[in-house]
């Protein structure tokens, strides 16, 4: 046993370490700095108490725009990733020919980086979709990223194309995991396809569906390099992200404890919407 220990501090205390210098010490740090005027500048750091969270509240609209439009966002994006993600994971296990290609293809964008990526659909809003709808007549198609609406559905659109394909082998690898036998047995009993895929196979992929709800609910909630580069929180920070605010707020005005004020919202924020979906979710599951 008194190896064992031995042993067990020697791999995990290097690692232990290193979450400890570079997750906890910053962000105790950070905490401090929210109740400070701290410009991020200067050594002077004044203590200020709940000023720059009162401010949040009652001053800074642009914060609670940003926050009203990162939740209806991750929404929205919660719902299309994850159904476009379980819709191609039943389609790559159906046995299709080139079905491992197909899977390359989907999981490909995800590889990408988000600030590529942001140029890459900025290019294809801007130029395509304003030319296709020169040549259609459609007007709904130009000027793609300068209206607030159409420039969410882009974000939307962006994530859903980034994230799916990484939705998609998760659920790819929970489906494959189902027991035949069940199946089997279910079709012998007479369920056909809708039945065997709401009562056999949601239920046993729900574990599947507790890590990609997270994955989804937090990335979208942290989004900033595809805002950056799609958008840039225009048109006058219509489409401006919690993430993108609190940059800016941080090293654009150079309001740093204001900025760390918003960082510790964001995080609370965060810890407890994940952490409410992680309780329901896992109520759900069903053992194999």
């Amino acid at each position: 046993m008194k190896s064992s220990k031995g042993w067990f501090w020697i791999f995990v205390g290097p690692v232990l370490l290193a979450f400890i210098i570079v997750v906890i010490v910053p962000m105790i740090t950070g905490i401090y700095y929210s109740f400070t005027d701290w410009n991020g500048i200067g050594n002077d750091a004044n203590w200020v108490g709940l000023k720059n969270y009162t401010k949040i509240f009652t001053e800074d609209k642009d914060f609670l725009n940003a926050f009203l439009f990162t939740a209806k966002f991750a929404l929205v994006s919660l719902i299309t990733i994850n159904v476009i993600g379980f819709g191609l994971a039943l389609l790559m296990t159906k046995g299709l020919k080139l079905t491992n290609f197909f899977r390359s293809i989907f999981f490909m964008p995800n590889m990408i980086g988000g600030l590529i990526l942001g140029f890459v659909w900025q290019f294809i809003f801007t130029k395509g979709f304003d030319s296709l709808g020169k040549l259609l007549n459609w007007s709904f198609l130009r000027g793609w990223l300068s209206d607030p609406t159409t420039g969410f559905w882009g974000l939307v659109i962006l994530m859903s194309w980034q994230m799916s394909g990484y939705m998609m082998v998760i659920y790819i690898a929970a489906i494959e995991n189902i027991p035949e036998s069940s199946l089997e047995a279910a079709k012998i009993d007479g369920a056909n396809a809708w039945q065997r895929l709401r009562y056999i196979i949601m239920p046993l992929v729900a574990p599947a569906f507790t890590v990609g709800l997270f994955l989804t609910l937090s990335n979208s909630f942290k989004l900033y390099d595809q805002n950056l580069s799609l958008t840039a929180g225009g048109p006058h920070n219509s489409t401006q992200m919690l993430a993108m605010n609190i940059y800016n707020t941080a090293f654009k005005f150079n309001k740093l404890g204001l900025a760390q004020a918003k960082a510790v919202i964001f995080l609370i924020t965060v810890a407890v919407i994940t952490l409410t979906q992680i309780y329901y979710s896992k109520r759900r599951e069903v053992e194999m």
